[in-house]
């Protein structure tokens, strides 16, 4: 089947550096296309996976001018009054709802969380966060501002909207791996449809040029891989993500217009068996391609990225065809309860 469709035909180039492939790959084909050309997209998506972790999507269904609403209800939000801001705080890793303030989240590895308190005091993460929540979970309630004003009440609208888009087009992409995986199409879907995910809101507030110059170990997010099953990433177009390649460098993830950044989290790594890569990243000043002025200050920067899950339920165990004695291939992780898994990463890396 997957001969019948040249695969190259929805694929384009989008970083090839250091040994990082991440290529360009169009869905409108995995949507609404023959089932040839579902099997071909699903392959090349799944590939993407295996070899950088990293792919870049376009012709995925959301409309720009939906992204650009929520960019411009995003950019209201971190506008607000400080105080109005910490109304709605973050409070336990269990809800994972709420505004997070400057500092209070330091991203990083999992064998440097010991030292994280000194890592928040030293080179704080230069950015502040509102994350959102599937709505409707009993004891765990998104902290929307829609008592606030009207603008509070537009921007619950907005969330909800969006937050609902990026939930069906990550069922959809969860589709493709399953087929690229040779599992059943749906394979997934009793993993996923809850909706248990995560819409964080991110704003790099603009910074002096002297801060990044004066600690060289400075950067606007530190050098982590995400938690949970895939990312969708909404980038502006001031630039400062990287993937770090096999040689050790770091490697631009220049914006592209209309397209989400998808990446692979390490619970997506340990449910493949480490067929799948969780590739390490982080956001540094923009590069000096994007930054063209003379002024003393970097510009801020915002991105809207949507963190996907299984269900905070669901036991995940290494998927069928990742191992077995026949393939010589052992079982590398114990199953783990997907809510139990993330609330463990979630609290090693954010104040409580």
């Amino acid at each position: 089947m997957a001969g019948s469709v040249p695969a190259q035909e929805y694929q384009a180039a989008g970083v090839n550096k250091d040994d990082v492939l991440i290529p360009m790959i169009s869905f409108a084909p995995f949507l609404s296309g023959t089932p040839a050309e579902k099997h071909s997209v699903a392959v090349l998506v799944t590939k993407a996976f295996q070899n950088s972790g990293f792919l870049y999507l376009k012709d995925h269904g959301i409309p720009p001018s939906a992204v650009s609403v929520i960019f411009k209800s995003s950019a209201l939000f971190f506008a607000r009054p400080q105080t109005e801001k910490d109304s709605l705080s973050w409070t336990t890793p269990q809800s994972n709802r709420g505004y997070v303030g400057h500092g209070r989240e330091k991203l990083t590895l999992p064998e440097e969380t010991g030292g994280i308190d000194e890592l928040r005091v030293s080179i704080p993460d230069l950015k502040e966060t509102m994350e959102i929540g599937r709505d409707g979970v009993d004891g765990l309630p998104n902290r929307w501002p829609d008592h606030l004003d009207d603008e509070g009440k537009e921007f619950k609208v907005v969330m909800q909207s969006f937050f609902e888009q990026c939930k069906s087009l990550h069922t959809q992409i969860m589709r493709a791996i399953a087929m690229g995986m040779n599992l059943p199409e749906h394979f997934f879907d009793e993993f996923v449809d809850v909706g248990d995910n995560n819409l964080r809101l991110l704003h790099y507030p603009p910074v002096s040029k002297a801060v990044f110059a004066q600690n060289p170990g400075q950067v606007r997010a530190g050098e982590h891989s995400d938690y949970g099953s895939i990312t969708l990433l909404f980038q502006d177009n001031r630039g400062g993500l990287q993937v770090r390649s096999p040689k050790g460098t770091f490697v631009d993830v220049t914006p592209i217009a209309d397209t989400i950044v998808v990446n692979a989290g390490d619970l997506l790594a340990r449910w493949s068996n480490d067929t799948i890569k969780s590739t390490r990243h982080r956001v540094i000043e923009p590069p000096a391609t994007v930054d063209h002025d003379d002024s003393d200050m970097y510009p801020a920067r915002y991105s809207i990225a949507y963190f996907c899950n299984p269900n905070q339920n669901k036991f995940i165990d290494a998927l069928p065809g990742t191992y077995g004695e026949q393939m010589h291939v052992p079982k590398k992780y114990d199953g783990i309860k997907a809510g139990d898994y993330l609330v463990q990463r979630l609290a090693a890396t954010t104040t409580v």
